[in-house]
């Protein structure tokens, strides 16, 4: 009795081991900058976080306090027009530039919950 608990636990926790391990080689994954320019551009937040993983930091854009008034007599705004929802997230040493160096961080920017802008950093 006690031994067939024993290597049911013993199993489970085989099993679950295996899911992990499985889980971070997909999530150690690195793209040549094609492959990853390709696979992601324009896509959504679900569907980069599905594939990617959960990033390493995120950041909202913030207008400056002010801007509108510095702007006001330069720029015409379009009160019809809907606000914009900036968001960047970061990942650490996923892209690679040659066989063996990644970039430090890869930076994917989203409008409105797509990918519009994806850069390469090795200086931050």
């Amino acid at each position: 009795m006690i031994q067939n608990k024993l290597v049911k636990m013993l199993s489970g926790a085989l099993v679950l081991s295996l899911v992990l391990i499985v889980n971070a080689n997909a999530a150690g994954k690195t793209y040549t900058e094609d492959e990853f320019l390709s696979n992601f551009s324009g896509k959504s937040k679900k569907v980069i976080e599905g594939k990617l993983g959960a990033p390493s930091k995120k950041q909202l854009s913030v207008k400056p306090t002010n801007a509108s008034a510095m702007l006001a007599g330069k720029v015409k705004e379009d009160k019809s027009s809907k606000p914009v929802k900036v968001e960047m997230w970061y990942y650490k040493n996923l892209v690679k530039y040659d066989p063996k160096r990644t970039y430090k961080e890869t930076e994917i920017t989203f409008v409105n919950d797509r990918v519009n802008g994806i850069a390469f950093f090795n200086n931050r």
